[in-house]
């Protein structure tokens, strides 16, 4: 049984699949495979053998409970992250929480925020996407209601702090060097920059908002592999775009 997350995609399995540990995402499905050699997760190298075939049934692993705020339930889901060991890090946007699933589990444990919407270092404002820096061992949130990104201690859960001011943040992505990549929507731009510098390096759009294959509108979900290319949804111009590395333009490798 493998359990594959797209849009910023994850795989964890029982073949031979690297793993990102930088990699966050929207939806779930199930494949299976007859292989049953397990690898360490490792690199973001993405290898489906030619021969997986596809459940035709997913299985719930958060939520399914209806709409709510109880420790079962999910309340408009948006960005998600797996670790290593399966457990599951939700953006509950409209709990004003992240929550974290262990694989198994019926109910999950508030991770960041949950104490109401609001702009202290303790809250959260429809949190939209959420991954984990290993280095420092902190969660880092899309804070989008407050306008900031925010870490959080996975030590100390009780309050926040900001790392970025001012920004429609929606999708995060971390490299193989600790590299942030947020993605901007009202600026339909993607920059790059070290935890701490204040302007950053725009790697995607940064042309104004358009469809041109130079721009962006509205992103969303952002996801970096190994080559440091930035694969981002492009969500008013209903496409999937890929921005090598330094390229002044896209390359659009879904929808369009």
């Amino acid at each position: 049984m493998c359990l594959i997350f797209t849009l910023k995609i994850d795989l964890m399995c029982q073949f031979n699949l690297g793993i990102s540990s930088t990699s966050t995402i929207g939806t779930t499905t199930t494949a299976t495979t007859t292989t049953s050699t397990t690898t360490a997760a490792s690199s973001s190298i993405i290898n489906i053998p030619p021969d997986a075939t596809w459940a035709q049934h997913g299985v719930i692993v958060a939520g399914g409970n209806g709409q709510g705020n109880e420790l079962n339930q999910l309340y408009t889901p948006h960005g998600l992250y797996v670790d290593e060991d399966q457990t599951v890090f939700i953006a509950d946007f409209d709990n004003y929480r992240v929550m974290e699933w262990k694989y198994g589990a019926t109910s999950g444990q508030v991770v960041a925020g949950g104490n109401g919407e609001g702009n202290r270092l303790n809250q959260l404002d429809k949190p939209t996407d959420v991954i984990i820096d290993k280095k420092t061992d902190s969660f880092i949130i899309c804070d989008h209601g407050n306008r900031r990104v925010v870490r959080w201690s996975r030590r100390d859960q009780t309050s926040g702090q900001i790392i970025i001011s001012d920004v429609a943040c929606w999708g995060l992505a971390m490299d193989d060097d600790g590299l942030l990549y947020v993605s901007d929507q009202e600026k339909s731009e993607v920059k790059r920059r070290r935890i701490g510098e204040t302007n950053g390096t725009v790697v995607a759009g940064g042309n104004g908002n358009g469809d041109q294959i130079d721009q962006l509108s509205e992103p969303t979900h952002v996801f970096v592999d190994r080559d440091h290319s930035v694969f981002v949804s492009d969500f008013v111009n209903n496409r999937v775009i890929k921005w090598v590395k330094g390229a002044k333009e896209g390359i659009v490798v879904a929808g369009g």
